[in-house]
């Protein structure tokens, strides 16, 4: 396999949801994540794919975690499976409420603004990106450099 990419892991937007996220990830029950493929086409950032790395940040910015990307899937919201629900580690019982959560996100007026469009809905048919992925333990990791590095890459890109 080739060497994966570095980028930077942004969790939803700063602040409570974000920290919430960050705290899951590092306590091990997230390991999943969804976004809209749509995000990745309007900011010009590639699909990740597995062995691409994700330095995770806090609200702050600062780096807390390195992340390897294992799975990606692109599929309808409507595809969603339990597993990936449960994968979340929101406290998610069923995909339905797994689908609510993140309706209120993705239908949230900051959601709203970051997309441009006031009116922004996701139905069964828009187009998700489901990534697996886990945590890369080293304890002589500098996350700071590493953080760094990928902001480089992702300049670069």
């Amino acid at each position: 396999m080739d060497a994966g990419r570095l980028s930077v892991g942004e969790f939803a937007f700063p602040g409570p949801l974000r920290d919430q996220l960050v705290a899951a990830i590092l306590d091990g029950a997230k390991t999943t994540t969804t976004g809209l493929l749509d995000d990745y086409e309007r900011d010009g950032e590639p699909l990740p794919r597995p062995g691409d790395r994700e330095v995770v940040v806090d609200s702050a910015g600062a780096p807390v975690a390195l992340i390897e990307i294992v799975a990606v899937r692109v599929i309808r919201v409507a595809d969603i499976d339990l597993r990936h629900a449960l994968g979340e580690g929101e406290g998610y019982a069923s995909v339905a409420d797994w689908r609510a959560g993140h309706e209120a996100f993705w239908h949230s007026a900051e959601m709203r603004e970051y997309v441009g469009d006031p009116a922004f809905t996701v139905n069964d048919d828009t187009l998700a990106v489901a990534t697996e992925f886990r945590v890369v333990a080293d304890e002589d990791m500098d996350l700071t450099a590493l953080l760094h590095q990928a902001r480089a890459q992702e300049d670069a890109r």
